[in-house]
């Protein structure tokens, strides 16, 4: 009987050490990953930064072209942030539905979430051809410059996310809710609202204050 429990307790062991070892491992990859993330979203923000403090040195610079108020259509631009920052939202949701395990409810918040973005991204090339039909290019003032950079990149970032979502979308219907996807879809939520972050920047301090001086 002795050693019959011997037995009994040396074959459960490895079990428990295996598992125990396997959480260990999970635990410290997404710690590592979630800590390289936030690393770049740091270096990402330096780059707004510098894009910010560019703008500001050159948004009076307009070489006799147009200047804000006269290019600027806020309703429009009030709109754009509205449906960003709805998809903030909406990208909540699909984070309470990966909580719950609920596999439908993320795929389609998701889904949800990607469509208001690239509706976002289509109201910003709507913008710009407008300014550039309306001769207010690139080349036109360094004012004009550093607002298509600034803004662009931002709206590139936001096209990025939609390309990320669009492969979460693949891989949720493939693997499911299993460690990794939860992960990403983690790193993914950290960066979407990062670009709304900066949006509420670009809209108050390109947009708003723009308009008023």
């Amino acid at each position: 009987m002795a050693t019959y429990a011997m037995n009994g307790e040396a074959a459960a062991n490895p079990t428990f050490y295996l598992a125990e070892e396997e959480s260990h491992d999970h635990a410290h990859s997404g710690g590592g990953t979630m800590i390289g993330f936030w690393i770049y979203l740091m270096s990402d923000a330096l780059i707004f930064a510098s894009l910010f403090a560019t703008y500001g040195v050159l948004s009076t610079s307009y070489a006799g072209g147009p200047s804000p108020r006269h290019i600027f259509e806020l309703p429009l631009v009030a709109v754009n942030t509205a449906i960003l920052l709805v998809s903030s939202i909406t990208y909540g949701f699909a984070m309470l539905a990966m909580e719950e395990n609920k596999l439908g409810g993320v795929r389609l918040w998701l889904a949800i979430t990607a469509l208001l973005g690239m509706g976002f991204v289509g109201v910003e090339l709507f913008e710009f051809s407008n300014l550039i039909a309306e001769g207010a290019t690139p080349m036109r003032s360094g004012f004009l410059s550093a607002f298509f950079t600034l803004v662009a990149t931002h709206g590139l970032h936001v096209t990025v996310g939609i390309i990320w979502i669009g492969v979460m979308l693949v891989q949720l219907s493939q693997r499911g809710l299993h460690f990794e996807n939860k992960k990403r879809l983690m790193c993914l939520s950290m960066f979407w609202h990062f670009l709304d972050v900066v949006w509420i920047g670009v809209f108050t301090f390109v947009y708003l204050l723009g308009v008023l001086r």
